[in-house]
């Protein structure tokens, strides 16, 4: 692409890469560790090329990885001088592939889910390694696969065979000169179906990856509504058995003590990880929640966070304002600690035991009331994907599917739970399979290079001034301008 721009022929013997400035960098590693943006100027061009290059899915580095690849996208196109639309979306295939891998079906599957339906008709086919014309092989195994592709006619598919730097003897000359034009051309037409194309804004896109962070948070906060709710209820029973067993004593008006295990909300260190960016939480003071945890690093101004809206949340249980949060590396959990409790204390609170009971009784139904109100927010979420998304199953969200089915029982809400399975059902076989195939995938590949990932060493890049000033630090170290990386080089045999 970067070639056909430069104006480079067959007969100039010269063929321009982008280079990484981490030479130290093992091959079995990806290439692409952040998000990059390339961007072309030339004179002789009216426009200008800019490309949006994306670290490798199901890389070396593990799942968590691939899960922090649609988080910097949305730092870039929420930023005021990130990107804001796109002319085309390019998926690489192998013109040779009769069929799509289950893994190559978890890579398509999660660049798709990124995206909003609008952006369909952009999604184009890059075929390499390939001497011909595009096969029906591969169209056919697009198609079995579920992805979709823009459509003129004709499935647009664009071959390419980049062999410009492999060295050759005078006797395949002819041939490598006929991988150069067919390269060529297609380029060439590339570009004119690209003049073509309708620029697609990255509102919905922006969307699906805003409601997929804040489904993760809803989902993460419901998992604590829950514990809190058992541990509530435990307490409330062992209540009830110290009132039961001193039934006498208070009807005599006797003083006794007894011991539960209360619930509380600690405040605790997030724990370290590699995946360093999960060290910063999001948190309600008033509500001692964790409105948005995993995941919320790269903003300074709160009111930027995904899970929030209109200057309020929309996670936390009284929908706080941006005032009431806080970013920090703590977060709320529920725990419980031993305490004793004097009966007088909690007649006198109350009058009368009865009365001590119903107050139990109704903070234990604030709390599930708390929880009922977090799983519909869960499932307008789930909804609204459904609307907006061009794939809904991601990993993650078929995840929180099945666990909100479940939750959704409890309710007995049987129209909700019908609609959930419904979904659940539609993704359910691809899924099952591509799931059990990166469970043992990417654990033989983390296995295989585990060991020489540990013996390569690279030097930490110096740091620059930030190109988005209302991030802080780490949003920032995520994403480069590709300009920085460019050197031209290599001349061909």
């Amino acid at each position: 692409m970067v070639n056909y721009m430069l104006g480079v022929k067959w007969e100039d013997r010269v063929w321009f890469k982008i280079s990484e400035k981490d030479k130290n960098k093992s091959q079995t590693e990806s290439q692409t560790t952040v998000i990059t943006v390339y961007e072309l100027f030339l004179e002789t061009c009216p426009s200008c090329l800019r490309i949006i290059d994306t670290p490798g899915y199901g890389a070396t580095d593990g799942f968590e990885f691939d899960q922090q690849i649609p988080k910097d996208l949305q730092v870039l196109f929420r930023s005021e001088d990130g990107i804001h639309e796109v002319e085309a979306v390019g998926l690489v295939v192998k013109a040779s592939q009769n069929r799509l891998t289950f893994f190559q079906r978890y890579i398509f599957d999660a660049i798709l889910s990124l995206f909003g339906k609008d952006i369909e008709k952009n999604i184009v086919i890059l075929s390499t390694h390939s001497d011909s014309v595009p096969t029906a092989n591969i169209i056919n195994a697009l198609k079995e696969a579920g992805v979709p592709f823009a459509i003129d006619g004709e499935p647009l598919i664009f071959t390419f065979n980049n062999r410009q730097s492999e060295t050759y003897k005078e006797d395949q000359e002819d041939f490598f000169k006929s991988c150069w034009n067919l390269g060529y051309k297609s380029m060439k037409t590339f570009f004119k179906v690209l003049e073509d194309f309708e620029t697609t804004e990255l509102k919905m896109t922006e969307g699906v990856l805003r409601e997929r962070k804040r489904l993760e948070a809803i989902v993460y906060n419901l998992q604590d509504a829950i514990k809190m709710e058992e541990l509530k209820q435990n307490m409330l029973k062992q209540t009830q058995r110290a009132l039961k067993k001193n039934k006498n004593k208070i009807g005599n008006n006797e003083n006794f003590t007894y011991e539960v295990d209360e619930p509380y909300k600690d405040v605790v260190p997030i724990k370290s990880s590699w995946w360093h960016l999960t060290k910063s939480a999001m948190c309600c003071t008033v509500c001692e929640e964790n409105c948005h945890y995993p995941g919320c690093w790269w903003v300074k101004d709160l009111s930027w966070c995904s899970v929030m809206k209109d200057g309020h949340c929309t996670v936390c249980t009284n929908k706080c304002p941006v005032s009431a949060h806080v970013k920090q590396r703590k977060i709320y959990v529920p725990k419980t600690r031993k305490a004793i409790k004097v009966a007088h204390d909690l007649m006198q609170q109350y009058e009368q035991h009865v009365d001590a009971k119903k107050a139990l009784e109704k903070e234990l139904k604030d709390t599930k009331d708390k929880k009922l109100k977090l799983l519909e927010d869960a499932y307008q979420c789930i909804m609204e994907l459904e609307k907006i998304a061009l794939k809904l199953d991601s990993f993650s969200t078929i995840d929180q599917l099945d666990f909100l089915i479940e939750k959704m029982r409890e309710t007995g809400d049987a129209e909700k739970v019908k609609t959930l399975e419904k979904l659940s059902k539609q993704y359910e076989d691809s899924y099952k399979k591509r799931r059990g195939y990166l469970k043992t995938g990417l654990d033989k590949i983390s296995e295989c290079y585990s060991a020489s990932r540990s013996h390569v060493s690279g030097k930490p890049t110096p740091e620059e001034s930030p190109p988005f000033p209302h991030m802080d630090s780490s949003a920032n170290a995520r994403i480069q301008k590709g300009k920085k990386h460019r050197k031209r080089k290599k001349k061909r045999s």
